[in-house]
């Protein structure tokens, strides 16, 4: 258990370097009626992206040259991006499915 003296002066470090790193978090997409809900979503690095496959197809989260995500019907699935970067994305299976992430520094 810590002091009281030696949470104060915790509690003053923390302060004078600023704010503590935000928690990474979770952003849902939901594919549903053969669409990415949101289509267009801005996210930080470390930041889980999870798609929500209501859908009974299976779909794909593709970016051209870059990263393929299967989503299996009435299934989730997820990836954390580790580079700041915009990119669009598509279902190869379905490519009128279109989607944007854009990734920035926590």
């Amino acid at each position: 258990m810590l002091s009281k003296r030696h949470l104060r002066r915790t509690v003053a470090l923390a302060l004078s370097l600023g704010a503590l790193p935000a928690q990474a978090e979770t952003i849902q997409v939901t594919i549903e009626k053969m669409a990415f809900s949101p289509a267009d979503i801005k996210v930080k690095v470390g930041d889980t992206i999870e798609w929500v496959n209501k859908d009974i197809l299976a779909h794909t989260a593709t970016v051209e040259g870059g990263w393929d995500v299967m989503i299996p019907a009435k299934k989730t699935a997820s990836m954390v991006l580790g580079t700041a970067n915009a990119v669009d994305y598509y279902c190869r299976f379905h490519p009128n499915m279109k989607g944007r992430i854009t990734v920035t520094a926590p």
